[in-house]
């Protein structure tokens, strides 16, 4: 039976703007109060979206947040209607509503992690809600998330949705952007790779000493035992903790891998050559054969790959087995990242053509490629049970620009986040398009 990857993106939600809440992402931080664009957010992620769709990949579509999230502050007590609840936060307490209107669910690397029915125990594919708990205004995602995901993925035959882990630091949980999965043929049984900052319960793990290490050993653990992964399927390592002090806040903007292929920095892990022997073994077992990129640091420094995303890429498996690697125009604008992906798709290497994209919007807001998209590897029935309404076509694409030109605004500033009519704007807006992706009632405002 033939199975396909599928890469369901995040649509940037209404109230995109840059309030530089996440602390340990240079890029969030650095443009912190810069004024936004929405609507030119949204524009470029469908652009890359129609763009792998039109190149033959199978793309889907995952819906943004209800924001202002006015039920997250009315559980801090801040009461009276809507509007009053917006408005007193406004005075009281502007860092809350600002968090509180955050689009980071834009990164859909975060959303959940993803095991392949091939991998799991029970042959279904199963997604674990990641926490997020490392950050407040990411922290309140999981519950909607978990929502939206079951109303993509509704057959209970085919699909096995777990709650978030616990809320507490010991399990702190960043979803796909800690994890990778490698494998000969996507529907063939593979080795899942979870990548964690810090142990919770060791100490004998080293921990950074400036920016938090966002996923724990533990949580990685905890997925892999909910969706019944066997020893002999999983790889656990650790990032080096040097280089999330320079701002690799996740995996993927360090690493990226697919299929056989792993695209790493030289510094990306603690004990790289036991963590490649394993992988390679664990492959090997599976019937693939493990090929390592490893981007050395005289050519492409951590500094370098942090600022341009070069890691936080998507690798795409073309049909005839050569791959793709999308990155974002930061890319071809540095110098050193740009000299060396000329000549790592001059080489004989399985990396063997660079796609450009304009994701400006999102980058300054510190995401890539990479962090737009989720991986869900599906065998043909599978790919059947998934509600339709969320996979992109032309019709689709051309109804949700549509829909963003009439509903997003050109300009967003952390001023414009207390205007009463924005939460109407954006419940207008993603009432619209529950009905558009046909994903019945997901959000607070719909079920009250």
């Amino acid at each position: 039976m033939s199975a396909y990857e599928m890469n369901f993106d995040g649509l940037v939600g209404p109230t995109h703007n840059y309030g530089g809440l996440s602390y340990g992402n240079v890029a969030s931080q650095s443009n912190s109060q810069a004024l936004s664009n929405p609507r030119e957010a949204a524009r470029q992620g469908l652009a890359k979206m129609k763009a792998l769709m039109d190149m033959g990949f199978k793309q889907g579509v995952l819906a943004p947040q209800e924001r202002p999230a006015v039920n997250v502050l009315r559980s801090l007590g801040f009461s009276g209607s809507d509007t009053e609840v917006i408005s007193r936060a406004a005075r009281e307490a502007m860092p809350l509503l600002v968090a509180s209107c955050s689009a980071s669910s834009m990164w859909t690397a975060n959303a959940c992690t993803v095991s392949p029915s091939a991998d799991t125990a029970d042959g279904r594919v199963h997604f674990t809600a990641a926490n997020l708990n490392c950050k407040f205004h990411r922290s309140i995602e999981h519950p909607t998330t978990s929502r939206i995901l079951q109303a993509m993925f509704a057959s209970e035959a085919h699909f096995a949705h777990h709650p978030a882990l616990p809320a507490v630091t010991q399990f702190g949980d960043e979803g796909a952007a800690n994890h990778t999965r490698f494998c000969r043929s996507y529907g063939d049984a593979g080795v899942e790779f979870f990548v964690y900052g810090r142990s919770a319960f060791d100490s004998r793990y080293p921990a950074p000493s400036r920016y938090p290490a966002r996923q724990t050993l533990e949580a990685s653990q905890a997925v892999a035992r909910l969706h019944g992964l066997s020893e002999q399927g999983v790889v656990y390592a650790q990032q080096n903790p040097a280089v999330i002090d320079q701002g690799v806040f996740h995996n993927d903007v360090i690493a990226v891998g697919n299929a056989e292929v792993l695209f790493y920095h030289q510094d990306a892990f603690l004990d790289s050559d036991r963590v490649l022997a394993e992988l390679a073994d664990k492959l090997t077992r599976c019937g693939g054969r493990l090929q390592s990129v490893c981007v050395p640091r005289a050519a492409v420094s951590v500094q370098d790959a942090v600022s341009s995303y070069l890691f936080n890429s998507q690798l795409l498996s073309r049909a005839d087995g050569s791959m793709l690697l999308v990155v974002p125009e930061e890319c071809r604008n540095n110098a050193s990242v740009w000299n060396y992906l000329q000549q790592l798709i001059s080489g004989r290497g399985p990396i063997c053509e660079v796609l450009v994209f304009d994701l400006k919007q999102s980058m300054q807001n510190g995401g890539g490629p990479a962090c737009l998209r989720l991986r869900v590897a599906l065998n043909e029935r599978e790919l059947a049970a998934v509600n339709p309404g969320v996979i992109l076509t032309a019709e689709l694409h051309a109804t949700l620009l549509a829909w963003v030109e009439k509903h997003y605004r050109d300009r967003l500033s952390e001023a414009d986040l207390a205007d009463p009519q924005l939460l109407i704007e954006c419940r207008t807006a993603l009432d619209e398009l529950t009905q558009i992706l046909k994903l019945g009632s997901v959000y607070p405002f719909q079920m009250n």
